[in-house]
């Protein structure tokens, strides 16, 4: 249902505040989230289903929780992953007229708001694989690339998964963007190009020692506090 933005105002804050207070609260114990975006419309015999089954299969069994959108496609193929091997899989779950939830998630929950949906993301996720998608795909990425050149959130792996779906983004980004000044060469260094699933794991593990060297040493701190 399209809301009446002539409305009451005050009830939309109530619950767009409900649901990140939900959020919070739900998913205030995952440990080492990873995000994998894609297309909804991907069939499971498309090769870039299997591979986000792959990736997710092995960010789970190295201990990572596997966060994803919630519908079909890409996003079940990540909660299907993580699922079936015992790993947490938790579905970020919003209201589409063309989308319906998997049934893969050992954690669920659900929003009207996609701004609150996307501060989830950015919160619980220490990494991003960006399958093949359209353009909710591009809006996460492109946000993600926004707020780690604005220094918003620390640098965290940002990962576009097939070269063949990507480079020509790539390209036009160097080819255009670039030679216009309107981006640097710096901001493609937040960007991670593959076609291995193991790879993905490799950046991923990496970032995490990284992360617990950061965390530890705020821990001594907190301990060091009177």
């Amino acid at each position: 249902m399209v809301d009446d933005f002539k409305g009451h105002e005050a009830w939309r804050i109530l619950r767009i505040l409900s649901e990140f207070i939900e959020g919070f609260d739900k998913l205030d114990d995952i440990k080492d989230g990873v995000t994998i975006f894609g297309s909804a419309r991907m069939k499971a015999e498309d090769v870039y289903y299997q591979d986000t089954l792959r990736i997710a299969s092995l960010l789970a069994e190295n201990g990572f929780s596997v966060i994803t959108g919630g519908g079909p496609g890409i996003m079940e193929a990540g909660n299907r992953g993580a699922y079936e091997k015992q790993g947490v899989s938790v579905g970020l779950n919003i209201e589409l007229p063309l989308e319906s939830r998997n049934p893969y998630q050992t954690r669920s929950l659900y929003f009207r708001y996609f701004f609150a949906r996307k501060v989830m993301f950015v919160k619980h996720s220490i990494g991003y694989v960006c399958m093949p998608g359209g353009f909710g795909t591009l809006d996460e990425f492109f946000e993600a690339l926004t707020l780690m050149q604005t220094c918003k959130i620390y640098p965290l792996p940002l990962i576009l998964y097939g070269s063949d779906y990507w480079q020509g983004l790539l390209a036009w980004m160097r080819g255009t963007m670039l030679a216009k000044g309107t981006i640097s060469e710096q901001d493609f260094s937040y960007i991670r190009l593959t076609d291995d699933p193991q790879e993905v794991l490799a950046i991923m593990l990496e970032h995490r020692q990284w992360k617990d060297v950061k965390r530890r040493k705020a821990e001594q701190r907190q301990d060091a506090i009177p």
